[in-house]
């Protein structure tokens, strides 16, 4: 039998850390399935989903044990699934774009607007840039949501346009093609 894993990393960015992960994966018997990994201030940080069979996972942790030893994080998510769980029926993907003046607070206003609807993060990208005019900061960020069957997508533009002066931020939601 194969199992899906979950497996986060973090450690000071330096070439050669996602190959060390890699490395392991493979010679685990592991099939890198996918993962989402960037650099963050100096850091680098990511999640990734492999498979493998289910007598491997042991040695697979005991490896991973040997890279920590080298400075990097790794921890592997849970127990073991042996498919990753589909997607909900009847929910609405969608895809939030918003940009603004770059202040505190706007990642936790605009996701709690969509928790109160029910709405899941499945992807949220974030960012700061220079502004082309002022020379001031402009926050963007990209989420791409699901929404509950029951909830109007036209109902969470509503709300989030409401909060959207306050913040200074344009949002634009719209169903994912």
């Amino acid at each position: 039998m194969r199992i899906s894993l979950v497996i986060t990393v973090i450690g000071a960015d330096r070439p050669g850390l996602v190959e060390s992960v890699a490395w392991v994966v493979a010679e685990s018997g592991g099939n890198w399935l996918e993962s989402r990994m960037a650099r963050l201030g100096g850091q680098f940080a990511g999640i990734v989903r492999i498979e493998l069979p289910a007598e491997r996972e042991t040695a697979l942790r005991a490896a991973l044990a040997g890279i920590q030893e080298k400075g990097v994080m790794v921890t592997m998510g849970g127990a073991s699934v042996a498919e990753p769980e589909p997607a909900a029926p009847g929910r609405t993907v969608a895809r939030l774009e918003l940009v603004g003046q770059d202040r505190p607070g706007i990642v936790r206003q605009i996701t709690g607007v969509l928790a109160s609807h029910g709405v899941n993060v499945e992807e949220l990208t974030t960012g700061t840039e220079s502004a082309p005019m002022s020379g001031g900061l402009l926050f963007r960020a990209v989420l791409q949501v699901s929404l509950p069957a029951a909830v109007k997508l036209e109902a969470v533009r509503s709300d989030l346009e409401e909060i959207a002066a306050d913040l200074m931020v344009d949002v634009d939601l719209r169903a994912a093609i």
